[in-house]
């Protein structure tokens, strides 16, 4: 864990962000009193899910294919 004050982190911030990738805790202070935490993110995963990763997750009924009511089609075209 590495202490410094407000200023010195503004001045060489890209120093202590580099610090912080690497693992490094950075305690930010002011007037020597701790007030902020500067540390890495977790790192996402590149992994996407592949097709069908959600099968049988999601169920679509079969009214979803019936057709909308004239009154709710209104809004998109305008009549309402």
């Amino acid at each position: 864990m590495i202490k410094v004050n407000i200023h010195e982190a503004k001045t060489h911030l890209s120093k202590y962000v580099k610090k912080a990738q690497k693992g490094q805790r950075i305690v930010l202070c002011i007037r020597n009193v701790p007030v902020a935490e500067l540390r890495s993110l977790p790192k996402e995963s590149d992994r996407k899910a592949g097709y069908g990763a959600a099968k049988g997750q999601v169920v679509i009924h079969p009214e979803f294919f019936d057709p909308m009511p004239d009154e709710f089609l209104a809004y998109f075209d305008g009549r309402k």
